[in-house]
């Protein structure tokens, strides 16, 4: 992703909410290195010189927990440049804490102080992710030893 991101790039999520662009690539890179039994696969690919779209389902699990997570998004772009200068995922993060959390996301999963919870520690575990990594003003990171 960082590769097709614009300098500028902004994302938006449910969980992560918004970010800018050193963030957004910073968030790539920790989800990637992190991940566990993950695959992905897209479809229904759209674009042309200006916007585009496309549906993905990642398969994981979620380290928290140790529970298998498939969550099915819809990828909004906005393209400048060649490159994606906006990013918009939408996904049902009811859902996605049913399948992380089990039983305590069946039940407080719908609720905002769940949501809230999720993604608090989500941007928490993100700056202490790129406090560990050698995170540059272009947003490119490099892993420290």
């Amino acid at each position: 992703m960082q590769g097709c991101y614009h300098d500028n790039v902004f994302f938006y999520d449910p969980v992560f909410e918004d970010l800018d662009s050193v963030r957004a690539k910073a968030m790539w890179q920790m989800l990637c290195l992190q991940a566990k039994e993950f695959s992905l696969q897209f479809n229904k690919v759209e674009a042309d010189d200006e916007y585009g779209s496309c549906q993905w389902k990642a398969t994981y699990t979620f380290s928290k927990t140790g529970r298998k997570v498939v969550n099915k998004v819809k990828s909004h772009f906005k393209f400048h440049e060649g490159k994606i200068i906006e990013h918009m995922d939408d996904f049902d993060l009811y859902a996605w804490s049913r399948q992380a959390f089990g039983a305590g996301g069946w039940v407080l999963g719908w609720s905002s102080f769940l949501k809230s919870k999720i993604r608090k520690t989500a941007k928490v575990n993100l700056e202490k992710f790129m406090a560990r990594e050698s995170v540059s003003n272009q947003g490119s990171v490099e892993k420290l030893n």
